[in-house]
């Protein structure tokens, strides 16, 4: 069996179940094959050797039979590429945000020059029958940079966030060249069918790229199969934390706190992606149209802390602040605060808990790539008095969980009706629904999702040629 390597921004030790879902996806296989993860290491040193930006130190550690492979950054190329680029231009853009990008000619290089590092200094671990997996938006021109050194491997590239239309994509300076970086795969993985439209579209339309048909594209004397692979989560090792102590404890703590309320639960990021504020003016909407629901309804709201050096981020922090205050000072009682709002991250071990006793959970993202916190809920539930899951239909896992109450995150009198609406749905109903969710979520797992990519990647066309791969 070929070894697998995989390259990501972050890595993370696939022994440990608490460090995230890629993790957990990973881990079966790596472990099979004696894989090795590659990427930075989450050290910024302020002088690198030589003084030249990026040539930071390289660390190996032993992950059982899994080589954990990761490499430092100077302080110039993390605020390039990973402020800079990463986050400033390609995180707004992919999530439909113009206005939030920030195209300052200079990121790009950094962004550049971290993705050639990447190369050169996993080229010579590689060995000759390597399948390499490539993670996400901070390493879109990876596979070109390691095709200009002779790479031959085959190479995968998987987007965990959204991919816009091809005019928003057409406004970022050099989108062109990012398109040309794609078509140095031999696959190109997406979360949703939605976002693989938009790359055809914006393959035929930038690069009058050839539709072979089978999800083949042909451009730049490249062809790349690209298709949709939406990402789901291990059902089984969730609900093992939902019977586990510390998600018992959370379960049996929430239901007697709040014997007397109907508990609705939203976890997120802090990120503007993610609509916060939006969902808040609904649950606001909720207790001035639905009165019925004071002194009833409580809402936890867990927004883990995210890039608050960014100013886009603190004046969410302070928005929404600001809106769970107003909320609380205008409908709360001395015995009763409509909204718990907890801005730091909670153990996920406790997590399955506080899904199990909550009535509704609200995943109600502006633009989400997939969503795990929505697959995350149903598999918490208990199946004879299971909750609603509230969703918008601008995350990815919305194309899948069709038997969730779908709303339009922008219309905040609508998503207050649905809210409502599953406050007072049926257990009938409830059971029904709740049903046909789990068996989604259970089909299309995330060894489903792992293991289809890879067989995909298995099947596609080798692109090994005597031409070499021109450096973008």
């Amino acid at each position: 069996m070929s070894r697998l390597v995989v390259i990501s921004n972050r890595v993370a030790d696939p022994r440990k179940s608490a460090a995230g879902g890629l993790a957990v996806a990973l881990a079966d296989v790596l472990n099979s094959t004696g894989g090795m993860w590659f990427g930075w290491s989450g050290k910024i040193i302020e002088a690198a050797d030589g003084g030249k930006p990026g040539e930071g130190e390289m660390h190996t550690h032993q992950a059982g039979p899994v080589k954990l492979v990761t490499l430092d950054l100077c302080r110039e190329d993390y605020k390039s590429y990973y402020e800079g680029y990463s986050n400033g231009v390609l995180w707004p853009v992919f999530h439909y945000r113009l206005d939030l990008a920030d195209f300052d000619a200079g990121y790009i290089g950094g962004y550049r020059r971290v993705n050639q590092l990447f190369a050169r200094k996993l080229l010579p671990l590689l060995q000759e029958d390597d399948v390499i997996w490539i993670h996400d938006y901070h390493l879109i021109p990876l596979a070109a940079e390691l095709r200009a050194l002779g790479c031959t491997q085959r190479i995968g590239f998987f987007l965990h966030i959204p991919l816009p239309p091809p005019l928003i994509l057409a406004a970022i300076p050099g989108h062109d060249w990012l398109l040309r970086a794609l078509f140095a795969y031999d696959l190109v993985g997406f979360q949703s069918h939605s976002d693989l439209e938009h790359f055809a579209r914006y393959a035929q339309t930038e690069a009058f790229a050839q539709n072979l048909g089978d999800g083949r594209w042909r451009a730049f004397n490249r062809t790349v199969h690209a298709g949709a692979f939406p990402i789901g989560i291990d059902v089984e090792e969730f609900q093992a934390l939902a019977d586990a102590p510390e998600g018992r404890e959370m379960f049996d703590r929430m239901t007697r706190e709040y014997s007397r309320r109907q508990l609705l639960v939203g976890v997120d990021r802090l990120d503007y992606s993610k609509g916060l504020p939006h969902r808040m003016r609904a649950f606001r909407e909720l207790l001035q149209s639905y009165p019925e629901n004071r002194k009833k309804a409580t809402l936890i709201q867990i927004a883990s802390p995210s890039r608050e050096e960014v100013d886009a981020y603190t004046d969410i922090l302070h928005e929404l602040e600001s809106l769970c205050g107003s909320i609380n000072g205008n409908y709360g009682e001395l015995d009763w605060m409509p909204v718990r709002y907890i801005h730091r991250n909670v153990a996920r071990p406790k997590l399955p808990g506080l899904y199990r006793a909550s009535r509704v959970a609200l995943v109600t993202p502006l633009r989400d790539g997939m969503n795990l916190v929505a697959k995350e809920f149903v598999a918490a539930q208990d199946p004879a008095d299971p909750g609603v899951l509230v969703l918008s239909r601008f995350a990815g896992a919305a194309e899948q969980m069709t038997e969730a109450l779908l709303v339009n995150p922008y219309d905040i009198e609508a998503t207050a009706n649905a809210i409502n609406l599953a406050l007072q749905m049926p257990l009938e109903e409830r059971r029904a629904r709740h049903a046909a969710l789990l068996a989604t979520i259970r089909k299309f797992d995330v060894h489903w999702w792992c293991n289809s990519f890879l067989d995909t990647l298995s099947k596609a066309e080798s692109q090994v040629s005597g031409t070499p791969w021109l450096r973008l």
